[in-house]
C-alpha cells in the first residue's frame, strides 16, 4: 500500500534533474553579464522563477502524469527557497511568512508573464521583464528587449519539446549567448533600415 503512494507521482530523481536544469539556467553567467539581471538574491531569484513559470506553462496543456510533473517542480521550489530562507538565517516563526510573499511572488509574475506572452509583439513582455527581472522603471531597455526574445525563445523550444521527454528528467534551453546575439542583430538591422 505505502509503495503505491510513492509510485503515483514522479521519481524524486526526475523531480531533481528538471528542477536542477531550471536552476542551472537561471544561474548562468551571462544573464548577470550581459542581459543585465542584478546579480543579487532577487535577481537569482527572478531568473528561477521566469525559468519555472515559463516550464509549469509549457506543462499545463499535457497529459496528467507530465502535468504532475509540474506540481513536483514547484514543490521542489518551494523546498528550495524554503531552505534557503533557513540557511540566511529566517527564523522559523518567520519562515512562513517569507514562503507565503515568494509564493504571492511567483504567482503574479506568472500570471504576468503569461499576459504578456500572449500579446503579439515583445513590448509588454519586456515591459514585465524590466520591472519584476531587470528592476528597472520606465519604457523596456535594451536589456529587457533582448531578455523578452529569449524568453519567447525558451518558450518556442519548450514547446518544440515533447512531454514525455520531461518525464525521463530531460529539459533544455536556448543558449542564452546565442539568443541575445541573434537579438543584437536583428535590431541592429532594423536600425539600419
Amino acid at each position: 500500500m505505502i509503495l503505491q503512494l510513492f509510485a503515483s507521482g514522479p521519481a524524486n530523481s526526475t523531480i531533481d534533474a528538471l528542477y536542477g536544469a531550471i536552476v542551472a539556467q537561471a544561474r548562468l553567467p551571462v544573464f548577470y553579464l550581459a542581459y543585465g539581471v542584478p546579480d543579487t538574491v532577487e535577481g537569482r531569484f527572478d531568473m528561477i522563477v521566469l525559468h519555472l513559470a515559463l516550464m509549469l506553462r509549457r506543462l499545463v496543456g499535457e497529459a496528467e502524469p507530465q502535468r504532475k510533473l509540474g506540481q513536483a517542480i514547484f514543490d521542489r521550489f518551494c523546498g528550495d527557497m524554503d531552505h534557503n530562507l533557513r540557511e540566511i538565517g529566517v527564523g522559523d516563526l518567520s519562515v512562513p511568512k517569507e514562503m507565503r510573499r515568494l509564493a504571492e511572488a511567483f504567482y503574479g509574475r506568472a500570471e504576468i508573464y503569461e499576459r504578456a506572452l500572449a500579446a503579439t509583439d515583445d513590448a509588454k513582455l519586456a515591459a514585465a521583464l524590466a520591472k519584476n527581472v531587470l528592476a528597472e522603471a520606465g519604457p523596456p531597455s535594451k536589456n529587457s528587449m533582448c531578455l523578452a526574445v529569449y524568453a519567447r525563445e525558451v518558450v518556442r523550444q519548450l514547446d518544440q519539446s515533447k512531454g514525455v521527454s520531461f518525464a525521463g528528467g530531460h529539459l533544455s534551453f536556448p543558449d542564452p549567448v546565442a539568443v541575445l546575439e541573434t537579438a543584437n542583430r536583428e535590431g541592429s538591422e532594423q536600425r539600419h533600415d
